[in-house]
């Protein structure tokens, strides 16, 4: 049985589509009821904060994947992942169930040249200081001998169905309703974006490999290009000019100042007024993997979420 702690953020639901796809048993675990939508698969209802509802919902697991997104606030973060992460840890000695726990790059700061799976930590915010401090936690129990667990890392993403990404809300979606595109700081600066459905296929192979286990996992993502490069085969793709404007640190320090989750971003400036490099070279040489292109992603929106009008 494959168990998604999380489920129903843009990774599990990747993840899950995966899983059916290929008719594994699924159980979804959260706090919010979710309708599952085919075969062995079924919800049950946990809190990532108490152990004994999640043990409850982990127990007859092979594979439990945390894949968990708190609300984007540093307080709620300092206060809940270390618990959270504690909890994930105490299933996988408990149940023998190997973990895999996706991760972003905030732990490790600011990097010149590319970030791969041995860069050290860091981190350049708050936000990324506990992300290093978990991701620590659950590999300190792996070198130990105690549990089997690997850390699954993305790239900001695309392609998402809750419509909450970057590029999904300030470019895809605003040429779909014939807009002018935004663009988080330097558009001429390098970034890399990861196509959701390849973090959920990625994270399928890794649940489906335990030679993988005890490491730490780049998801497969297409190399880096520049805003302005995505921005106009954005614009290609839905047959718009290439407009857009950039939005700088105090704008978006302005703006953060009546929507809080925007004010969480600010810390993480730094990753769009500099190049961004995210190599995923590791997992494509493992599993003969080679990540979506960009055109091929924004294309698929195109036809599918993000519609042309």
């Amino acid at each position: 049985m494959h168990t998604i702690l999380g489920a129903g953020g843009p990774v599990a639901n990747a993840l899950t589509r995966e899983l059916l796809n290929n008719n594994e048993t699924i159980r979804l675990v959260s706090r919010k009821p979710i309708e599952p939508q085919g075969k062995n698969i079924t919800w049950q209802k946990a809190d990532l904060l108490n152990y004994n509802e999640l043990l409850s919902a982990s127990k007859g697991s092979t594979v439990i994947y945390l894949t968990a997104g708190l609300v984007y606030d540093k307080k709620v973060w300092a206060e809940q992942w270390p618990v959270i992460m504690q909890n994930f840890i105490n299933l996988g000695k408990e149940t023998g169930a190997r973990l895999i726990f996706f991760d972003n790059v905030y732990s490790y700061g600011l990097v010149n040249g590319p970030m791969l799976e041995t860069t050290p930590y860091h981190p350049s915010s708050v936000k990324g200081e506990i992300r290093a401090k978990i991701a620590t936690q659950l590999m300190d129990e792996v070198k130990a001998g105690n549990i089997r667990a690997s850390i699954a890392r993305g790239a900001d993403f695309y392609g998402t169905d809750s419509k909450n990404a970057f590029v999904d809300m300030m470019v895809l979606d605003k040429y779909a309703k014939k807009e002018k595109a935004q663009w988080i700081g330097n558009p001429n600066k390098l970034h890399n974006f990861s196509f959701i459905a390849d973090m959920g296929k990625g994270m399928f192979l890794l649940g489906q490999n335990p030679d993988s286990d005890n490491q730490v996992w780049h998801m497969p993502t297409a190399k880096p290009i520049t805003g302005k490069q995505l921005i106009e085969i954005a614009a290609e793709i839905y047959g718009v000019a290439p407009k857009y404007f950039a939005v700088n640190k105090f704008m978006l320090w302005m703006y953060g100042l009546f929507v809080k989750v925007v004010m969480g971003t600010v810390e993480m400036y730094y990753q769009y007024d500099h190049d961004y490099d995210f190599n995923s070279d590791k997992f494509e040489k493992a599993f003969n993997f080679k990540p979506t292109s960009y055109r091929d992603g924004i294309k698929l929106m195109s036809e599918t979420l993000y519609k042309k009008s």
